[in-house]
Protein backbone atom coordinates (compact mmCIF):
# COMPACT_ATOMS: atom_id res chain seq x y z
CA UNK A 1 0.00 0.00 0.00
CA UNK A 2 1.55 3.57 -0.77
CA UNK A 3 1.82 5.97 1.54
CA UNK A 4 0.00 9.73 1.36
CA UNK A 5 3.50 11.17 0.16
CA UNK A 6 4.13 8.48 -2.51
CA UNK A 7 0.61 8.56 -3.64
CA UNK A 8 1.38 12.91 -4.22
CA UNK A 9 4.33 12.12 -5.91
CA UNK A 10 2.76 9.77 -8.27
CA UNK A 11 -0.16 12.51 -8.89
CA UNK A 12 2.31 14.99 -9.59
CA UNK A 13 4.37 12.95 -11.76
CA UNK A 14 1.58 11.91 -14.13
CA UNK A 15 0.16 14.98 -14.35
CA UNK A 16 2.87 16.04 -15.86
CA UNK A 17 3.50 13.10 -18.40
CA UNK A 18 -0.39 13.24 -19.18
CA UNK A 19 -0.59 16.98 -19.67
CA UNK A 20 -2.93 17.05 -17.02
CA UNK A 21 -4.48 20.41 -15.33
CA UNK A 22 -6.47 19.28 -11.73
CA UNK A 23 -8.99 21.76 -10.65
CA UNK A 24 -10.56 21.44 -7.13
CA UNK A 25 -13.89 23.03 -6.07
CA UNK A 26 -13.73 24.81 -2.81
CA UNK A 27 -15.87 22.67 -0.87
CA UNK A 28 -13.12 19.18 -1.62
CA UNK A 29 -10.92 17.74 1.26
CA UNK A 30 -7.96 19.98 2.26
CA UNK A 31 -5.28 17.63 0.59
CA UNK A 32 -8.01 17.77 -2.69
CA UNK A 33 -7.31 21.58 -2.28
CA UNK A 34 -3.71 21.99 -1.57
CA UNK A 35 -2.82 19.36 -4.66
CA UNK A 36 -5.02 21.25 -7.28
CA UNK A 37 -3.58 23.62 -10.14
CA UNK A 38 -6.47 25.78 -9.56
CA UNK A 39 -9.06 26.08 -6.83
CA UNK A 40 -12.37 28.44 -6.74
CA UNK A 41 -16.01 28.53 -7.04
CA UNK A 42 -18.39 26.78 -10.05
CA UNK A 43 -17.93 30.21 -11.58
CA UNK A 44 -14.03 30.79 -11.40
CA UNK A 45 -13.70 26.74 -12.51
CA UNK A 46 -15.86 27.16 -15.00
CA UNK A 47 -13.74 30.36 -16.50
CA UNK A 48 -10.44 28.47 -15.91
CA UNK A 49 -11.74 25.64 -17.69
CA UNK A 50 -11.48 27.66 -21.24
CA UNK A 51 -8.37 29.16 -20.41
CA UNK A 52 -6.19 26.13 -19.75
CA UNK A 53 -4.20 24.64 -22.30
CA UNK A 54 -3.81 20.80 -21.21
CA UNK A 55 -5.43 17.98 -22.87
CA UNK A 56 -6.21 16.64 -19.60
CA UNK A 57 -8.91 18.10 -16.75
CA UNK A 58 -9.38 16.25 -13.72
CA UNK A 59 -12.06 17.95 -11.95
CA UNK A 60 -12.56 17.82 -8.37
CA UNK A 61 -16.17 18.19 -7.23
CA UNK A 62 -19.24 17.03 -8.73
CA UNK A 63 -20.99 15.67 -11.40
CA UNK A 64 -22.34 18.69 -12.90
CA UNK A 65 -19.19 20.27 -12.79
CA UNK A 66 -17.38 17.93 -14.68
CA UNK A 67 -19.97 18.33 -16.92
CA UNK A 68 -19.89 22.18 -17.55
CA UNK A 69 -16.27 21.33 -18.15
CA UNK A 70 -17.00 19.07 -20.96
CA UNK A 71 -19.45 21.36 -22.54
CA UNK A 72 -16.62 23.94 -22.46
CA UNK A 73 -13.58 21.77 -23.55
CA UNK A 74 -14.93 19.44 -26.62
CA UNK A 75 -11.77 18.90 -27.66
CA UNK A 76 -10.10 17.60 -23.99
CA UNK A 77 -10.56 14.41 -21.88
CA UNK A 78 -12.78 15.51 -18.23
CA UNK A 79 -12.57 13.25 -15.61
CA UNK A 80 -14.36 12.86 -12.46
CA UNK A 81 -12.21 10.96 -10.15
CA UNK A 82 -15.38 10.10 -7.61
CA UNK A 83 -17.85 8.58 -10.27
CA UNK A 84 -20.68 8.60 -7.42
CA UNK A 85 -20.05 12.39 -7.21
CA UNK A 86 -23.59 13.23 -7.38
CA UNK A 87 -24.70 16.63 -6.91
CA UNK A 88 -28.52 16.13 -5.04
CA UNK A 89 -30.00 19.39 -5.73
CA UNK A 90 -29.27 19.01 -9.84
CA UNK A 91 -30.93 15.81 -9.53
CA UNK A 92 -33.71 17.98 -8.57
CA UNK A 93 -34.54 19.36 -11.86
CA UNK A 94 -35.20 17.91 -15.29
CA UNK A 95 -35.21 18.71 -19.49
CA UNK A 96 -38.23 17.71 -19.55
CA UNK A 97 -39.57 19.30 -16.11
CA UNK A 98 -38.14 22.67 -17.20
CA UNK A 99 -39.86 22.11 -20.86
CA UNK A 100 -43.38 21.55 -19.46
CA UNK A 101 -42.87 24.66 -17.06
CA UNK A 102 -41.79 26.76 -20.02
CA UNK A 103 -45.26 25.92 -21.78
CA UNK A 104 -46.51 27.16 -18.51
CA UNK A 105 -44.82 30.25 -18.48
CA UNK A 106 -44.17 31.16 -22.24
CA UNK A 107 -43.11 34.68 -21.93
CA UNK A 108 -40.38 33.76 -19.00
CA UNK A 109 -36.92 33.23 -19.09
CA UNK A 110 -35.21 30.22 -18.08
CA UNK A 111 -32.12 30.50 -15.95
CA UNK A 112 -30.69 27.78 -14.78
CA UNK A 113 -27.86 28.00 -11.82
CA UNK A 114 -25.28 26.12 -12.66
CA UNK A 115 -25.80 23.37 -10.38
CA UNK A 116 -27.75 21.30 -13.13
CA UNK A 117 -27.14 19.13 -15.49
CA UNK A 118 -25.77 19.66 -19.27
CA UNK A 119 -29.62 18.42 -20.24
CA UNK A 120 -31.21 20.95 -18.14
CA UNK A 121 -28.65 23.75 -19.30
CA UNK A 122 -29.80 23.09 -22.78
CA UNK A 123 -33.50 23.89 -21.65
CA UNK A 124 -32.01 27.26 -20.32
CA UNK A 125 -31.74 30.83 -21.70
CA UNK A 126 -28.80 31.46 -19.93
CA UNK A 127 -26.95 30.15 -16.92
CA UNK A 128 -25.80 31.62 -13.35
CA UNK A 129 -23.89 31.25 -10.48
CA UNK A 130 -24.42 31.85 -6.76
CA UNK A 131 -21.61 34.65 -7.41
CA UNK A 132 -23.69 36.39 -10.27
CA UNK A 133 -27.12 35.34 -10.23
CA UNK A 134 -28.22 39.00 -9.52
CA UNK A 135 -26.32 40.60 -12.10
CA UNK A 136 -27.22 37.91 -14.64
CA UNK A 137 -31.21 37.87 -14.00
CA UNK A 138 -31.60 41.82 -13.94
CA UNK A 139 -29.37 41.81 -17.40
CA UNK A 140 -32.03 39.63 -18.99
CA UNK A 141 -34.39 41.46 -21.07
CA UNK A 142 -37.83 39.17 -20.15
CA UNK A 143 -40.08 40.54 -16.72
CA UNK A 144 -40.01 37.24 -15.46
CA UNK A 145 -37.71 34.45 -14.87
CA UNK A 146 -37.71 30.75 -13.99
CA UNK A 147 -35.41 30.11 -11.92
CA UNK A 148 -33.94 26.15 -11.46
CA UNK A 149 -33.65 24.89 -9.36
CA UNK A 150 -32.26 26.39 -6.08
CA UNK A 151 -35.53 27.91 -4.16
CA UNK A 152 -33.51 29.79 -1.66
CA UNK A 153 -31.26 31.31 -4.54
CA UNK A 154 -33.60 32.05 -6.63
CA UNK A 155 -35.81 33.68 -3.80
CA UNK A 156 -32.39 35.85 -2.54
CA UNK A 157 -32.23 37.09 -6.22
CA UNK A 158 -35.67 37.63 -6.18
CA UNK A 159 -35.03 40.33 -3.15
CA UNK A 160 -32.11 41.77 -5.27
CA UNK A 161 -33.72 41.96 -8.69
CA UNK A 162 -37.09 43.80 -9.98
CA UNK A 163 -37.71 40.69 -11.93
CA UNK A 164 -40.95 38.22 -10.98
CA UNK A 165 -39.03 35.63 -9.86
CA UNK A 166 -40.65 32.00 -10.37
CA UNK A 167 -39.05 29.49 -7.80
CA UNK A 168 -38.56 25.26 -8.82
CA UNK A 169 -38.74 23.71 -5.80
CA UNK A 170 -35.23 22.54 -5.28
CA UNK A 171 -32.38 23.13 -2.55
CA UNK A 172 -29.02 22.07 -1.79
CA UNK A 173 -29.21 19.34 1.45
CA UNK A 174 -26.49 20.99 3.20
CA UNK A 175 -27.32 24.77 3.34
CA UNK A 176 -31.36 24.00 3.65
CA UNK A 177 -30.05 22.24 7.62
CA UNK A 178 -28.32 25.09 8.39
CA UNK A 179 -31.38 26.81 11.00
CA UNK A 180 -31.81 30.41 12.09
CA UNK A 181 -31.47 29.25 15.54
CA UNK A 182 -28.41 27.01 14.84
CA UNK A 183 -26.60 30.48 13.38
CA UNK A 184 -28.00 32.28 16.48
CA UNK A 185 -26.03 30.22 18.94
CA UNK A 186 -23.48 30.35 17.12
CA UNK A 187 -23.14 34.28 17.11
CA UNK A 188 -23.75 33.70 21.01
CA UNK A 189 -20.70 31.41 20.98
CA UNK A 190 -18.52 34.21 19.30
CA UNK A 191 -20.24 37.56 20.06
CA UNK A 192 -17.40 39.11 17.86
CA UNK A 193 -17.69 37.25 14.83
CA UNK A 194 -19.54 38.19 11.17
CA UNK A 195 -21.85 36.25 10.09
CA UNK A 196 -20.93 34.96 6.69
CA UNK A 197 -23.40 32.73 4.73
CA UNK A 198 -23.96 31.35 1.26
CA UNK A 199 -27.08 32.45 -0.75
CA UNK A 200 -28.41 28.64 -0.80
CA UNK A 201 -29.04 29.11 2.42
CA UNK A 202 -32.58 29.22 3.74
CA UNK A 203 -33.81 33.05 3.17
CA UNK A 204 -34.21 33.24 7.51
CA UNK A 205 -30.97 32.43 7.90
CA UNK A 206 -29.76 34.80 4.89
CA UNK A 207 -31.41 37.72 6.49
CA UNK A 208 -29.54 37.30 9.38
CA UNK A 209 -26.41 37.25 7.94
CA UNK A 210 -23.95 40.26 8.15
CA UNK A 211 -22.81 39.33 4.53
CA UNK A 212 -24.59 37.27 1.90
CA UNK A 213 -21.93 35.99 -0.06
CA UNK A 214 -20.49 33.29 -2.83
CA UNK A 215 -17.41 30.97 -2.14
CA UNK A 216 -15.32 33.39 -4.17
CA UNK A 217 -16.56 36.54 -2.35
CA UNK A 218 -16.50 34.98 0.76
CA UNK A 219 -13.00 35.32 -0.17
CA UNK A 220 -12.31 38.66 -1.23
CA UNK A 221 -15.19 39.46 1.63
CA UNK A 222 -12.70 38.42 4.45
CA UNK A 223 -9.78 39.18 3.02
CA UNK A 224 -10.38 42.54 3.36
CA UNK A 225 -12.49 42.94 6.17
CA UNK A 226 -11.09 44.07 9.40
CA UNK A 227 -13.23 41.77 11.49
CA UNK A 228 -11.03 39.17 12.96
CA UNK A 229 -13.56 36.42 13.28
CA UNK A 230 -16.05 34.63 11.01
CA UNK A 231 -18.61 32.68 11.43
CA UNK A 232 -18.97 30.99 8.31
CA UNK A 233 -22.70 29.70 6.78
CA UNK A 234 -21.81 27.36 4.07
CA UNK A 235 -20.08 23.47 3.28
CA UNK A 236 -17.26 22.77 5.78
CA UNK A 237 -14.49 22.41 3.03
CA UNK A 238 -14.57 26.59 2.79
CA UNK A 239 -13.16 26.89 6.19
CA UNK A 240 -9.52 25.62 4.40
CA UNK A 241 -8.62 28.17 1.87
CA UNK A 242 -10.29 31.27 4.09
CA UNK A 243 -7.71 29.89 6.84
CA UNK A 244 -5.44 29.73 4.45
CA UNK A 245 -5.45 32.99 2.68
CA UNK A 246 -5.95 34.82 6.08
CA UNK A 247 -3.79 32.19 8.77
CA UNK A 248 -3.91 35.62 11.26
CA UNK A 249 -7.77 35.42 11.30
CA UNK A 250 -10.40 32.64 13.13
CA UNK A 251 -13.18 31.02 11.43
CA UNK A 252 -15.68 29.06 13.26
CA UNK A 253 -18.64 26.60 11.31
CA UNK A 254 -21.86 27.86 11.17
CA UNK A 255 -22.78 24.50 12.38
CA UNK A 256 -21.15 21.69 13.05
CA UNK A 257 -23.11 19.51 10.22
CA UNK A 258 -22.31 21.49 7.28
CA UNK A 259 -20.57 19.04 4.99
CA UNK A 260 -21.30 17.41 1.88
CA UNK A 261 -20.27 14.05 1.74
CA UNK A 262 -20.42 13.81 -2.24
CA UNK A 263 -17.91 16.36 -2.49
CA UNK A 264 -16.27 14.45 -0.07
CA UNK A 265 -16.13 11.51 -2.43
CA UNK A 266 -13.09 12.94 -4.19
CA UNK A 267 -9.93 11.35 -2.32
CA UNK A 268 -6.13 11.42 -3.16
CA UNK A 269 -7.05 7.55 -3.83
CA UNK A 270 -9.25 7.39 -6.74
CA UNK A 271 -7.61 10.76 -7.83
CA UNK A 272 -4.38 8.98 -8.71
CA UNK A 273 -6.59 5.96 -10.25
CA UNK A 274 -8.29 8.03 -12.51
CA UNK A 275 -5.12 9.56 -13.76
CA UNK A 276 -3.32 6.24 -13.78
CA UNK A 277 -6.39 4.68 -15.69
CA UNK A 278 -7.85 7.52 -17.03
CA UNK A 279 -10.96 6.07 -16.05
CA UNK A 280 -14.57 8.09 -15.73
CA UNK A 281 -14.46 10.05 -18.65
CA UNK A 282 -17.42 12.55 -18.29
CA UNK A 283 -19.10 12.85 -21.71
CA UNK A 284 -22.19 14.68 -22.91
CA UNK A 285 -23.97 14.09 -26.15
CA UNK A 286 -23.14 17.12 -28.64
CA UNK A 287 -26.62 18.05 -29.55
CA UNK A 288 -27.00 18.34 -26.02
CA UNK A 289 -23.52 20.08 -25.39
CA UNK A 290 -23.96 22.74 -28.13
CA UNK A 291 -27.43 23.94 -26.29
CA UNK A 292 -25.81 23.63 -22.92
CA UNK A 293 -22.48 25.86 -24.31
CA UNK A 294 -25.04 28.22 -25.50
CA UNK A 295 -26.20 28.79 -22.38
CA UNK A 296 -22.75 28.97 -20.49
CA UNK A 297 -21.51 31.07 -23.12
CA UNK A 298 -23.92 33.71 -22.45
CA UNK A 299 -23.24 33.84 -18.35
CA UNK A 300 -20.17 34.22 -19.25
CA UNK A 301 -20.36 37.12 -21.58
CA UNK A 302 -22.08 38.76 -19.08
Amino acid sequence: MRTRDEIIARINQLRQERDAVILAHNYQRSEIQDLADFTGDSLELARRCTQVDRSLIVFCGVDFMAESAAVLNPDKTVLLPARRAHCPMAAMATAEAVRARRQEYPDAAVCSYVNTSAAVKAESDICCTSANGVRIVQALPQRRVIFVPDKNLGHYVSTQTDKEIILWAGFCVVHERLTLEEVEAARREHPGAELIVHPECRPEVVAAADAVLSTSGMMRHVRESSAAEFIVGTEMGMLHPLQKQCPEKRFYPAAPHMTCQNMKRNTLENLLEALERNQHVVTVPEDVRLRAKAALDRMLAV
